[in-house]
């Protein structure tokens, strides 16, 4: 299961925001370090589509996608020369597949620290930065000696030779403007800032009109971050308290009172879920329907294998439709009449929303 961090300074809001996401037991306290060893846990990926599909199907079991979340303990300047929980919160990170800062935009005389998202996001972007500085800096010394002999090794040099001018200025590697070539080089390096990026801006709950300007003033400091990074708004604070009311129903009315509509946690963990490059295609029935979880540009014979790797082994066939489509047929036994089923080969490149039956022998 693809996991991502919830990363920011003490008394940002990331162990409430773990709490909301994951029904969990973070300790959420306004001093920092109340969370010293990593919290981890699971959160549902909300699927209107899986939903309907199974209302339609009249499932008697429903299973959403999931991602795992880890809470991750404060950072503070100073954290990559051990300043803090230092090394061990720099570990952690480095564990997890994407990242969510919690930059706190609220007023809180009894809670510490500032209240500006944008000295939140320099502290975070520059202690990592720093960490892997060191990191690329010591393995460029090293990749320099060795490609005296081994040209082989030319391409990885130009990659760290461009990290090392980023981040030599402070400048995380998802702003650097890297190739994919150069990413690619990277890649077994494990850098931190080499991750995408999910900024949540975390508002106080008399603060709820201020989100859309919140949300620019954040997401205007990472113009040069192309897609590697998305920015939502919210006051985790009233989402966690939504997420603790167990009735759907009156959850989504506590949440229109406060014009919230469906709140910003569905919104926040489906944009998680996209920056790890995850799709879903689904499976539907009476017994079951489910949303499973694969890597954009998967083959239909490496989504089979997602639910059982003899199904990838012995692939024969994928029987796919869109699941709007099949909606408005009302049936997959109707769709199949209708001649509206498609049969896809090795070859098909599976969509987000498709939805699949495979045909395999082992």
């Amino acid at each position: 299961m693809e996991r991502f961090g919830l990363v920011g300074l003490p008394n940002a809001g990331k162990s409430s925001l773990y709490n909301a996401l994951t029904g969990g037991g973070a300790l959420a306290a306004p001093y920092a370090f109340a969370t010293k060893d990593p919290n981890i846990g699971v959160a549902k990926v909300p699927d209107d589509r899986l939903d309907r599909l199974a209302e339609m199907s009249k499932s008697r079991n429903v299973v959403h996608a999931a991602v795992e979340v880890v809470d991750i303990g404060g950072l503070v300047e100073g954290a990559s020369k051990g300043e803090g929980l230092g090394n061990r919160f720099l570990a952690n990170i480095r564990e997890v597949d994407a990242v969510v800062f919690v930059l706190r935009a609220f007023e809180d005389d009894d809670v510490p620290g500032p209240s500006d998202p944008l000295e939140h996001l320099r502290v975070v972007e520059i202690e990592l930065a720093l960490a892997d500085l060191e990191t690329v800096e010591k393995r460029l010394a090293q990749a320099e000696r060795q490609s005296k002999l081994n040209k082989g090794l030319g391409d990885e040099v130009d990659a760290l030779r461009a990290a090392n001018a980023a981040l030599s200025e402070g400048r995380p590697l998802y702003r650097a403007g890297l190739t994919a070539d150069q990413r690619e080089q990277l890649a077994p390096h494990f850098l931190l800032t080499s991750r995408r990026v999910l900024a949540v801006v975390n508002v106080g709950e008399n603060e709820l009109d201020s989100i859309p300007e919140a949300e620019a003033k954040v997401a205007a400091e990472f113009n040069d971050a192309g897609d590697n990074v998305e920015v939502i708004g919210m006051c985790v604070q009233l989402e966690a308290e939504a997420a603790a009311i167990t009735d759907p129903v009156e959850r989504a009315e506590m949440l229109e009172g406060f014009g919230l509509g469906e709140g910003a946690l569905f919104r926040m963990v489906r944009s998680a879920y996209h920056l790890l490059g995850l799709r879903t295609f689904l499976t539907t029935g009476d017994k079951e329907s489910r949303a499973w979880t694969f890597h954009e540009g998967s083959t239909a014979p490496q989504a089979a294998g997602r639910i059982h790797t003899d199904f990838q082994r012995g692939f024969i066939k994928a029987e796919v439709i869109r699941w709007d489509e099949l909606l408005d047929i009302g049936s997959w036994t109707k769709a199949k009449e209708l001649g509206k089923i498609r049969l896809e080969g090795k070859d098909y490149i599976v969509q987000d929303g498709d939805v699949m039956e495979f045909r395999f022998n082992v």
